[in-house]
């Protein structure tokens, strides 16, 4: 047997020397992050419908079933529809400032194209957000994250359809109403450059994507894009003081060497995903873009109308950072890493966690001040966090310890090279770690795969007391938060 030699255990990582950090702003936004689909349960209670994200008992990397089943973790959660007040007190404990969830879809029209919405999917988020606000804690809320009714996607074929965007508009209207004086900040879509590399889970589309065509899919993103503009007009006009993000899945990405074939080959890859930003923020397909579309023949579909809606730009960026890659322009080179979300080459000079996912602190930094440079738009980040195995120590006295210093680390050096941008300039409004409390996978449905610093007694075949625990990390991140970054 062959072991691998850029896999490692993240508990045996060295994250390097601990830098200096000064005072964060005094109203950044420390808390956590979580999204419906992953933590909620109770998929089928209280008149919910199914979503996208039923139909993947595997997770995204497992393929699609036709109808939900008993086995996945997803139906199940961390059944935090009932106990999301135990939660919130844990995570005021840690000294939350913001909490990021996203509203289920379906929950609140079950098969997306009713009229009117479902009032106990309604009145459960009414509570929600009043537990947060008992505690002080801002909701920083998703409206689409990844869980589109699946009534939609078999359908229409997800964002394929134009259609969508009607569907998307009735929604956000009728949560934004809602809402209004509870929830003040909002993101339009989860990861939304995901759609390109995972038009299932990103974009509820049925047809596999082998059998998808680039324009098809660029055309769908066209979709989501014009709606995501929507939801900024609809949202302004409903309170003025909303602020209103995009989310972007951000990889930066390096050249694998100093050739020039290679910076250009690095500078096409993150184009892919700076589009979205540019788009958002600017309110209009750039220049590069535009050049892509013509020299590979793809034609979109434009309305007048949606030129004019996308004028609607956000009041923020945020974005989710787990890791970097690299590009070449070389085929023989080309190895896609095993983590890399978005594609690239694995950067040689980068460790692994255990799944694969590059680790690399100062990708963070580099990104962040990527899009400052570029758009002088305040900055979100939204999702970071460390996957990993974690293993609980029953004591004789009944307590749990989860001794979790990989992930300790992992999360100092990340806020340290944050702080790095911010004193560059950087105007960071918060940090949300993803998954403070132990959910379930997006891409592999485990429960084994753990990002908290509160631990969830849940298997990955479904058993456990669902007791909570805190890990070490949880006093850690508590003690971040008291001091405003000071102590890392």
């Amino acid at each position: 047997m062959r072991w691998r030699t850029d896999i490692i255990l993240a508990r045996d990582y060295d994250f390097g020397e601990r830098g200096d950090v000064d005072m964060f702003p005094e109203h950044f936004l420390w808390g956590g992050a979580v999204s419906a689909n992953q933590c909620e349960g109770a998929f089928d209670e209280e008149g919910k419908g199914i979503s996208i994200q039923d139909v993947l008992p595997k997770g995204l990397k497992g393929g699609m079933t036709e109808e939900p089943v008993k086995e996945n973790l997803k139906l199940k959660g961390i059944d935090f529809y009932h106990r999301y007040k135990e939660d919130l007190k844990m995570m005021a404990e840690m000294g939350f400032k913001v909490f990021r969830t996203s509203i289920a879809w379906s929950r609140i029209f079950p098969r997306g194209d009713e009229e009117k919405p479902n009032q106990k999917g309604i009145e459960f988020y009414h509570n929600l957000f009043a537990e947060c606000r008992k505690y002080g804690i801002e909701p920083l809320v998703t409206l689409s994250h990844y869980e589109t009714p699946l009534y939609l996607a078999e359908k229409y074929d997800g964002w394929r359809s134009r259609k969508m965007i009607d569907f998307y508009k009735t929604y956000v209207k009728a949560v934004f109403e809602e809402y209004k004086d509870e929830v003040k900040y909002w993101l339009t879509f989860n990861e939304i450059n995901s759609i390109l590399e995972s038009p299932f889970m990103s974009g509820a589309i049925m047809t596999p994507k082998d059998e998808l065509t680039e324009e098809q899919l660029y055309q769908a993103a066209h979709h989501e894009l014009t709606a995501s503009a929507w939801a900024v007009k609809i949202g302004h006009k409903i309170n003025p003081d909303f602020k209103i993000g995009c989310m972007i899945l951000s990889v930066p990405v390096y050249p694998l060497t100093p050739e020039p074939d290679d910076v250009l080959a690095a500078k096409e890859q993150e184009h892919k995903s700076l589009m979205f930003a540019d788009v958002h923020v600017r309110g209009k397909y750039p220049g590069y873009a535009l050049r892509y579309f013509r020299e590979h023949g793809i034609s979109l579909e434009i309305e007048e109308a949606d030129r004019e809606v996308l004028k609607e730009t956000v009041d923020f960026i945020s974005l989710s950072y787990y890791m970097s890659a690299c590009a070449t322009a070389h085929s023989e080179k080309m190895r896609r890493g095993e983590g890399n979300i978005l594609g690239g080459v694995p950067n040689p000079m980068l460790k692994s966690s255990e799944w694969g996912w590059q680790i690399d602190p100062k990708g963070l930094r580099y990104v962040l001040e990527i899009y400052w440079e570029r758009y002088q738009k305040p900055l979100f980040v939204v999702e970071n966090g460390l996957g990993a195995k974690d293993y609980p120590i029953h004591k004789e006295d009944g307590s749990v310890e989860i001794a979790d210093d990989y992930r300790i680390e992992y999360l100092r050096k990340h806020i340290a090279e944050m702080e790095k941008a911010i004193e560059n300039g950087v105007d960071v409004m918060g940090y949300t770690v993803w998954g403070c409390i132990d959910l379930v996978s997006a891409s592999t449905a485990q429960m084994s795969k753990r990002y908290g610093m509160i631990y969830v007694d849940r298997n990955d075949d479904g058993s456990g007391t669902l007791k909570r625990w805190k890990k070490k990390s949880f006093g850690w991140y508590q003690n971040v938060i008291a001091k405003n970054g000071r102590e890392l």
